[in-house]
């Protein structure tokens, strides 16, 4: 009990004198009240939703001078920002991948804001570069997102994004003369090309009258010929009955031509024969919730990984001469494990499962029988590389303290091989990695990797960041961040604690759908129980414990601060959701439905979603609350800054204790995409010096 006593005091004492010299702007109230099934909902600060406005202007730049002076005069701010740009630096390598017999390669020189792409006739042969998107943009905020590759290898069109926003524009470079030809798309979005003859598809919207935040809607899949004006284009797919799908196309073999079509919630799939008689589209499964996603063509089947009656997913088959669903038959069934990625390669398939969180490759025969395991050095992630005709496989592989390396596994001979792997600053034997195991609320078993130092004392006083997401079905595998990670604070003696929530896919669709809607509060709940376990397990103590989230995981740390917050001594939401009763109005935000439910659906379900909400539920009564950093971008049309404003304004007017509550809006940012290294490491910095000053680390950069 002396140990606890006097770890929560040194921290409330140091993150009280900071906040009492700190005089937060007034922030406008209005009396704008909904109406929910009979129950009316103030929100006052409905006039931060206009982010075009000059008074939301002047109330985001109030805010970030305060938070720059509050940040930039944090004691060892300057030493930890050396120790992230150290483990920044290094070089970085993509995974190679083909094209008509050449290599291609993204590579990094360390500090580079964005990788350059590389092609070489041969592995062993001298790199030329093919496009660098550091010259895209003279500040680094235009972001190369996608790069696609004619069927004949002689154009390439890339798909880039500007100040992180989910719009795209698309180009295309001869690269026979390295020439950017005339052709340019606009008001795409989530899209990519697809080369089918001289020309590709991609997917857009009609252009809005507010980009930023205008509800987006009718989706369509368009056709671009080369050397024609956009305005010829003509519309390959849409559904004018169904303004809240999105459909995106899929070229197999320069024959068959698929369509995705997206509800929020699983994907109905639909092929065309460009080899019938009359092509047209046969819908081999339904926008019913279950996920189809197309592989490939071999051995006459068109191949399809899907969860339909597999919550844990399978591989299924159709017969290429008989595209109906009736000619659907499952060649690898579902194991106890999660598949996770399936590819064609010489004949055969590389699928990739996961086990409690951690990716394990391996090579199946055109049966779909297990032949062998690629070979990994530890629980991490990987990323795979092939051709349906090449015997080559490239793979990456990444853990907490193991940056991305390349290896080569030949079909033919077995063998695996070195192709690059990173030198930084870190000696990998000093740090202990572990998977442990802790009983939520509900007694389920979650997951959770601790990193840390070898040789660290379990005195109950560990200064802790506990790490968390928990949503859309998206699995947190182990992977080396130079940002996420905190490797100052494990330097200095903390823990890095990095969890695997229901709501996320590491056990199937079942551990997904634990955390959703009605089942929302089981992320929370296991959020709460990895802090309670840390403690038990005298790791840490009350106080001495920062979480932190980003997205759907800014709503996981709004929420589980509003419930405890006498656990955590600060707390980090990045471009948050937070405002659960109108997220759905906003750009797409309709679209995470599925996972959310809506505050219009019943009366029930508005009921639950107040009850989380992060902006509604935060607390008047002078509970105190930790220190709270939450960080947004003004160009973020994803998560609408709006959802940050209006939380920050109502902690900021809250009787929620003395300790600091500010907001870091970046400018010229989107929700954390394409931003530039020197953009990314200012952030981080903030965000580790933040988070170690409140929890009372000291430490000094060596080198």
């Amino acid at each position: 009990m002396k140990n606890f006593i006097m770890c929560t005091t040194l921290i409330a004492g140091a993150s009280m004198a900071q906040a009492r010299t700190i005089d937060y702007p007034d922030a406008r109230r209005v009396d704008t009240v909904d109406t929910y099934f009979g129950t009316e909902v103030p929100d006052p600060y409905r006039w931060l939703e206009d982010d075009n406005s000059e008074e939301t202007a002047q109330w985001v730049k109030q805010q970030n001078k305060i938070s720059h002076d509050y940040l930039s005069h944090l004691p060892g701010r300057a030493d930890v920002k050396k120790r992230i740009t150290e483990l920044a630096n290094y070089e970085k390598m993509g995974t190679p991948f083909k094209v008509k017999g050449k290599y291609y390669f993204f590579k990094n020189n360390g500090l580079q804001n964005q990788s350059v792409l590389y092609v070489k006739d041969t592995m062993d042969g001298e790199p030329r570069v093919v496009l660098d998107p550091n010259t895209l943009s003279e500040d680094g905020t235009v972001a190369l997102q996608q790069t696609n590759f004619s069927d004949d290898g002689r154009y390439m069109a890339y798909v880039i994004t500007r100040n992180g926003s989910d719009w795209n524009e698309i180009y295309v470079i001869d690269l026979t003369t390295g020439t950017l030809l005339d052709d340019h798309i606009v008001w795409a979005k989530f899209t990519d090309a697809q080369w089918l003859g001289d020309g590709f598809f991609y997917s857009c919207y009609d252009a809005p009258e507010n980009a930023k935040s205008q509800k987006n809607e009718f989706h369509k899949v368009c056709y671009h010929k080369l050397g024609t004006p956009q305005e010829q284009d003509y519309v390959e797919y849409r559904n004018m009955t169904e303004p809240l799908l999105f459909y995106q196309a899929a070229v197999i073999d320069e024959r068959f031509v698929c369509i995705l079509e997206t509800g929020g919630e699983g994907n109905g799939l639909l092929v065309k024969d460009l080899k019938d008689v009359n092509p047209h589209y046969v819908r081999l499964a339904a926008t019913d919730g279950l996920y189809n996603e197309p592989i490939g063509v071999d051995h006459g089947k068109l191949y399809v990984k899907s969860n339909a009656g597999a919550p844990c997913w399978k591989v299924v088959s159709y017969d290429i001469d008989n595209l109906r669903p009736e000619s659907r038959k499952d060649f690898i069934a579902e194991r106890e494990w999660v598949l996770a990625d399936a590819q064609l390669a010489g004949g055969k398939f590389i699928v990739t499962y996961d086990r409690d969180a951690s990716s394990h490759p391996y090579v199946v025969d055109a049966q779909g029988k297990i032949e062998k395991e690629l070979p990994l050095p530890t629980f991490g992630s990987v990323g795979i590389s092939c051709k349906k005709k090449d015997s080559e496989v490239f793979y990456s592989f990444t853990s907490f303290v193991y940056p991305t390396a390349v290896y080569r596994y030949d079909l033919a001979t077995g063998e695996s091989s070195n192709v690059f792997s990173p030198a930084v600053p870190i000696k990998r034997d000093d740090y202990v990695t572990e998977q442990v195991f802790f009983a939520s609320k509900d007694g389920t078993q979650v997951p959770m990797f601790l990193i840390y130092k070898k040789g660290l004392k379990r005195d109950g006083k560990r200064p802790t960041l506990v790490y968390g997401y928990g949503g859309f079905n998206a699995s947190m595998n182990p992977a080396y961040s130079y940002t996420r990670t905190p490797f100052a604070m494990l330097d200095a003696g903390g823990v890095y604690a990095y969890t695997n929530l229901r709501g996320g896919g590491e056990y199937g669709e079942k551990w997904h759908e634990a955390g959703t809607k009605m089942q929302k509060q089981n992320v929370f709940d296991d959020f709460i129980a990895a802090a309670e376990w840390l403690i038990k397990e005298n790791f840490t103590c009350k106080g001495k414990i920062a979480i932190n989230g980003a997205s759907n995981g800014g709503l996981l740390v709004g929420a589980v601060v509003n419930q405890r917050p006498d656990l955590y001594g600060a707390a980090v939401p990045q471009v948050g959701v937070m405002d659960m009763l109108r997220y759905h109005g906003f750009t797409i935000g309709w679209n995470w439905a599925h996972d959310y439910g809506r505050s219009d659906d019943s009366k029930e379900m508005f009921e639950y979603l107040k009850a989380y909400s992060p902006l509604h539920t935060i607390k008047n009564d002078g509970t105190k609350y930790p220190p709270i950093l939450v960080t947004s971008g003004d160009h973020d049309d994803r998560v609408v800054p709006a959802h940050s404003f209006k939380y920050t304004a109502q902690l900021q007017a809250s009787n929620t204790g003395d300790a600091v509550k500010i907001i870091r809006v970046d400018t010229n940012a989107g929700h954390g995409h394409g931003k530039p290294m020197s953009k990314v490491i200012e952030e981080y910095t903030d965000i580790q010096t933040f988070i170690m000053h409140n929890l009372g680390v000291k430490y000094k950069y060596k080198k």
